[in-house]
This record gives C-alpha cells, structure tokens and sequence, in this order.
C-alpha cells in the first residue's frame, strides 16, 4: 500500500462529522464534571451508551465521498479502501473511549470491559450500516440517511426487542452477563456484515449478443 493512497484517502474522511460526534460524546460523558453534579451506577451508564451512541453517528458519515462515482473505477479495490478508513480512524477511537470512560467519575463507572463492549459493537452498527448503504446505493454521502436510520434502531430497539433479548440491562441485573454475551453477538455480526458489504458486487456474466 502506497503513502500517497493513505494520504488520498485521509484527505477524503469527513474528519467534521466524526470529529462533531467526538466532540458531543465528550461532553455527554463529561456533563456531572461541567455541572458539578453526584451521578450514581445508572446515570453512569447511561451516559456512556449515549456517548458511544453519539460518536457512532458521526461513523456513519466515514465512507461518504462525494467523488465515489470518480474514484469507483480506480484499480485500488473497494474493501482496501474502506478498511484503511476504518484503520485511519480507530486510534482516533480507541483515543476517544479513553477519555470518555476517564471523565466519567470513577465511582459511577461501570466495568470497563463490559461498556467497552457495548461501545464497540454499536460503533460496528454504524459501520454496518454505512457500507450496507455504499454497497446498495448510488449515493455517495449516504451519511445523513444512515446516521438517522441508526438513531432509529437506537431508540425503538428497547420497544421492540423481546424481554429476553434485552441488551440495555443496568449494572447488577442478573441478566448483566446473559445481555453481554448477545452484544458479542451483535458486534462479530456487525463486523461480518461490514466485511461482506465492503467487497465489490459480483457482476453475473452478460448474454452474448446475438450473432
């Protein structure tokens, strides 16, 4: 892989909108040190999801490029040039979570490794997502229509799902570790998804004309 493919693709992230969604996540997170307030156990969590939900919207925006039909027919394939944005943007990420799960005051933080989980695996929804819409549309800032289909998910998911698929559980329940196991679940499905969707469509072999 060639310097100059990373440095054509970095210039092309919308690094605004995944920035924005770092930025609002922060001051979700941050909010009982800005107002100076006592969170307990279940305010902590619930901050944290919000912050996870918040930066996984500005992912969604990650494979928008408005130049997608110019850079289509490029010899470069498609999944190389998806997974170097992914690649461009997890430290970003894993940087982000890190300060996230430090402004929340320790007593009201939940397992790390549990709600790190979560995280994941919604900011693996919201890529899903983003390569589902590149893979079967012409679009090429589908960004806004996926962000907003994934808040959707997000806030009828605990309506909709059944009780024992309840994934929003509170720290102590004893479906704690049950609803842990079904986020791994969602997060390797997620991923598969994503990894399907970033291939280019295999084309069916054209009739012959008739001689």
């Amino acid at each position: 892989m060639s310097g100059a493919l990373v440095v054509a693709v970095a210039r092309t992230l919308p690094w605004r909108a995944v920035g924005a969604g770092a930025a609002v996540g922060l001051l979700v997170a941050g909010l009982p040190r800005l107002l100076s307030v006592t969170v307990d156990a279940w305010l902590g969590l619930a901050l944290l999801r919000a912050a996870a939900l918040v930066f996984a919207l500005g992912l969604a925006f990650l494979l928008d490029d408005p130049a997608r039909q110019l850079t289509t027919p490029v010899p470069t394939r498609r999944w190389v040039r998806t997974g170097l944005r992914v690649a461009l943007v997890a430290p970003v990420a894993a940087l982000w979570w890190t300060a996230a799960l430090h402004l929340l005051p320790a007593g009201a933080r939940p397992p790390v490794g549990a709600i790190t989980l979560e995280a994941a695996a919604t900011a693996a929804l919201g890529l899903a997502a983003a390569t589902l819409a590149v893979r079967c549309t012409d679009e090429p800032q589908p960004g806004p229509s996926v962000a907003a289909a994934l808040l959707t998910v997000a806030l009828l998911a605990p309506l909709l799902l059944p009780a024992r698929w309840d994934l929003f559980v509170q720290v102590g329940d004893p479906a704690w570790e049950a609803a842990h196991q079904r986020w791994t679940v969602v997060l390797v499905g997620a991923l598969l998804l994503a990894a399907a969707c970033a291939l280019e469509p295999v084309r069916g072999l054209r009739p012959r004309p008739a001689s």
